[in-house]
């Protein structure tokens, strides 16, 4: 079952409406890296990773998988594991998806420029845990955390971004 984003401030996902971030540059077809924009268009749910140290494995449609803290993300575009998950250290720019605060505990990992992947054209956008102020993302899309359990365990398959 697919959520839809249709504003800067709701995700709609089977018949309910929840209050959600999106990327500080808004919704765009136009996504570039670190642009900070949240890109229109399908965005299939890849896997499921979470903090086994502070939650359970969330019930999800996708695969899941615990997160250990040498995991990150590559977003240099120049790197060849641009847009894909690594481990740390790299010299790489790059994520770390092991966090201080609770942003990362649960990320669902969205199918964008994934299928080839392009270099420059954005990478990690995730749905993850939205900021206690609900503040614009780096180009994701965020929820609160018992949102986000719910629709996963909801049967999510993807996003639908709308301009």
């Amino acid at each position: 079952m697919q959520a839809v984003v249709a504003s800067d401030h709701a995700l709609t996902f089977a018949g309910r409406s929840f209050r959600a971030a999106v990327g500080r540059g808004g919704r765009r077809s136009d996504k570039r890296e670190g642009d900070g924009a949240t890109p229109l268009g399908p965005l299939a749910l890849r896997e499921v990773l979470y903090r086994p140290d502070r939650l359970a494995a969330p019930a999800a449609a996708a695969p899941v998988r615990a997160l250990s803290p040498d995991d990150g993300w590559c977003d240099d575009p120049a790197h060849p594991d641009y847009n894909r998950m690594v481990r740390l250290p790299i010299a790489a720019s790059h994520e770390a998806l092991w966090r201080a605060d609770h942003v990362y505990d649960v990320i669902g990992v969205l199918g964008w420029n994934d299928a080839p992947i392009r270099p420059g054209l954005g990478s990690a956008i995730f749905l993850h845990v939205a900021r206690p102020d609900y503040a614009p993302t780096e180009g994701c899309v965020a929820l609160s955390l018992a949102d986000l359990l719910t629709i996963l365990a909801g049967g999510l398959t993807g996003i639908m971004v709308l301009g």
